[in-house]
């Protein structure tokens, strides 16, 4: 098809769903209005404004495809963070399909910092903490019920399960697939449409042992 025809494509699919969203929102009556924000309140806490968000990203995404060679990225470092974890207790993950590949083979072989997904996940986190501290919100606790440890772990290994069978979360399927005009973006979206509800069904359930 080619980039120029994949961009026209995909800027006739945002118009549509822009103009959709737009008549749905018209259908719904206006929800009350709150006192406006100030400005700093605004950028400690949010929520940031639609237009500034989206721009936000296109820029940060841009830069690290400059800085990092590829797309925005995020639970390729959780796979080789376990990876490290297993290769140190004696595990050959060469005999693996997915660790025998050149570039993972090469990854294992590394320092974990040497790897950029994995740095700027590191940043990730520091950062929010960072935010959070500014916009007075954080603290942290280790008062967590075990049941909320159990449904937490529940829930990342599905998350991770489904990463690495979708090559990506919805950073780097979704949004980083999106922006590539690559078609597995498209088809990361429709998977999480149907997939969502179902996860707000069960999470109910674990959680409170109800559906509502």
């Amino acid at each position: 098809m080619g980039w120029l025809a994949a961009i026209g494509m995909q800027l006739a699919v945002f118009a549509l769903i822009v103009w959709l969203s737009q008549q749905i929102e018209r259908r719904r009556a206006a929800p009350e209005t709150s006192p406006p924000l100030t400005p700093q309140f605004t950028l400690l806490r949010g929520p940031w404004p639609l237009l500034a968000g989206a721009v936000g990203l296109a820029v940060l995404n841009g830069l690290t495809l400059f800085l990092a060679g590829h797309p925005w990225s995020i639970t390729w470092a959780f796979s080789l963070w376990g990876g490290k974890v297993m290769q140190g207790v004696g595990y050959d993950l060469s005999q693996t399909t997915f660790w025998s590949g050149s570039f993972q083979q090469n990854a294992l072989g590394a320092s974990i910092l040497a790897d950029t997904t994995s740095v700027m996940n590191i940043g990730l986190v520091l950062g929010a903490a960072l935010a959070a501290g500014l916009a007075g919100r954080f603290a942290p606790t280790l008062r967590i019920p075990l049941r909320a440890v159990g449904i937490a772990l529940f829930g990342g290994l599905l998350l991770g399960y489904g990463a690495r069978i979708a090559y990506g979360c919805n950073i780097g399927a979704y949004f980083s697939g999106v922006a590539s005009t690559s078609l597995h973006g498209w088809l990361w979206l429709a998977g999480a449409l149907l997939g969502t509800p179902i996860g707000i069904r069960l999470r109910a359930i674990l959680e409170r042992g109800r559906v509502y």
